[in-house]
């Protein structure tokens, strides 16, 4: 009997039903992939925005009227892409209500904007729409997110 060397029939199979199992497990996870990592950018930025709106609060004793204020006040170096959108314009903002007790300098300066959210109504992979998340800080309210300073930093 000659042996030559090579694989057999049985091994050829063996490695190509482990390799089968092997991207049965792994193609779902990377089908997710894209969406889990602008989920982490949006976390990022909405937690870099309300800190930098908290900054300015803390340094001028009102809320920024625009994000242009903020960055036009060094606050941000220029306001973010929504990640989900894809667009500098699509950040809803919210605006403290008029209490009749402002300062004249919070009067001419304008209502301030207290909060900020994504303007995607797209649902997350947990089953939330962008726009209801919560602050994303660390202890928050909503989803924990830590901030790096990716794209958009508070000074």
């Amino acid at each position: 009997m000659r042996r030559t060397a090579g694989f057999t029939l049985i091994e050829l199979i063996v490695v190509v039903a482990i390799i089968g199992i092997l991207a049965t497990i792994a193609v779902p996870a990377m089908r997710t992939a894209p969406q889990r990592a602008r989920e982490a950018a949006l976390k990022e930025d909405l937690f870099t925005l309300r800190s930098c709106l908290d900054q300015f609060h803390a340094d001028r004793g009102r809320y920024p009227t625009s994000l242009d204020e903020v960055v036009s006040m060094g606050y941000l170096r220029g306001v973010p892409v929504d990640p989900v959108t894809n667009s500098r314009d699509t950040w809803v903002v919210v605006f403290e209500e008029a209490t009749g007790e402002e300062s004249e300098r919070q009067q001419e300066a304008g209502q301030g904007m207290i909060d900020i959210h994504s303007g995607s109504e797209e649902t997350a992979l947990d089953g939330t729409k962008y726009s209801d998340w919560l602050d994303q800080g660390p202890g928050a309210r909503g989803h924990g997110a830590k901030s790096s300073g990716r794209g958009a930093g508070c000074a």
